[in-house]
């Protein structure tokens, strides 16, 4: 996740930047749409969601187990053939360097990770990052419980992560482009993109509440949880890019990979509590929009300042 601006940096003009970030950090997004198609495909439904047909029994925890076995021995052959390519040839940077920011030096680890935390409007900005985009993470990971009461089947709830998913991946590159052709609106993309998130999410929660009477079709909750996926994940660049504006010189990857592990260690706390709260899930979709709307907030007061485009637009002149 950390090594997508990095790359966007090294290698990219800044007219170009945004684009080649959302590419590098929205293309590992594709891998996790698989799965949605591929678990149910491979692995049967352990909660009677779904009718299995095979010879062996749904409750067969062994025969779970050896599948799921399978998909990870997969994984790792395929990560191992990316590794091995990787050692073979990676050039760390191209021959001329695309900005004055790309050659510029950089902070040392310590100073950086001083920087950073000292920072009141990384702070910001880190946590409107992370905690969004952690909860979701883990709602969409048990996005067949969610959807389990609303007599969704697990090859459905796999079909809605990974059309969710993906559209994340296309709408963010475009608006990545677009913000590349704008340089500068990062912040008003943001404030559309979780205010377009709050909305969706607030629509699937008030939808699956029996008292609001309000029409809760498939086709509705496909929406509703479609939308949500594609304007969470959709933000993921345009938080990276406008993460590194605010804190340059300090480097990509250290920015980043401090933000990657806030959103991580969200989703690991959401799934802890998820291990005592398992009955019933309602309390997981309002997390999300409560997520959606704290991101926004602290959006809304954030002040942004871009240092990184100022140097290689008006230095570079």
């Amino acid at each position: 996740m950390s090594a997508g601006p990095f790359l966007s940096t090294t290698w990219f003009a800044p007219d170009q930047r945004a684009t080649a970030t959302a590419v590098a950090s929205l293309f590992s997004y594709l891998g996790g749409a698989a799965s949605f198609i591929i678990g149910p495909l491979v692995v049967p439904a352990p909660n009677n969601t779904q009718t299995f047909t095979s010879t062996v029994s749904v409750g067969d925890e062994n025969f779970i187990r050896e599948r799921i076995q399978m998909v990870m021995y997969a994984e790792l052959a395929v990560i191992a053939l990316l590794f091995v390519a990787v050692l073979i040839y990676f050039p760390a940077r191209p021959p001329v360097p695309p900005s004055v920011a790309a050659a510029s030096q950089r902070l040392s680890y310590r100073s950086s990770i001083c920087r950073l935390l000292s920072n009141v409007r990384f702070l910001m900005i880190a946590l409107a990052y992370a905690v969004p985009t952690g909860v979701i993470a883990g709602w969409i990971g048990v996005l067949d419980m969610v959807l389990t009461p609303a007599k969704i089947s697990q090859v459905d709830a796999g079909w809605i992560g990974f059309w969710s998913t993906v559209g994340g991946c296309v709408f963010g590159v475009a608006m990545a482009r677009f913000a590349d052709s704008i340089r500068g609106m990062l912040k008003l993309i943001l404030v559309l993109m979780l205010a377009g998130a709050s909305l969706s999410s607030t629509w699937f929660n008030l939808t699956c509440l029996s008292f609001t009477h309000l029409p809760s079709t498939a086709a509705i909750l496909y929406t509703s949880c479609i939308l949500v996926g594609i304007f969470i994940n959709s933000s993921v660049p345009i938080f990276f890019e406008l993460l590194i504006e605010t804190v340059y010189p300090v480097p990509e990857g250290i920015t980043c990979g401090l933000v990657t592990f806030l959103g991580n260690l969200v989703t690991g706390l959401l799934l802890f509590f998820l291990t005592f709260y398992c009955t019933d899930l309602s309390w997981l979709n309002w997390c999300l929009t409560g997520s959606c709307l704290f991101s926004l907030v602290l959006i809304l007061f954030f002040r942004e300042s871009y240092d990184r485009l100022y140097l290689d637009v008006f230095v570079s002149v």
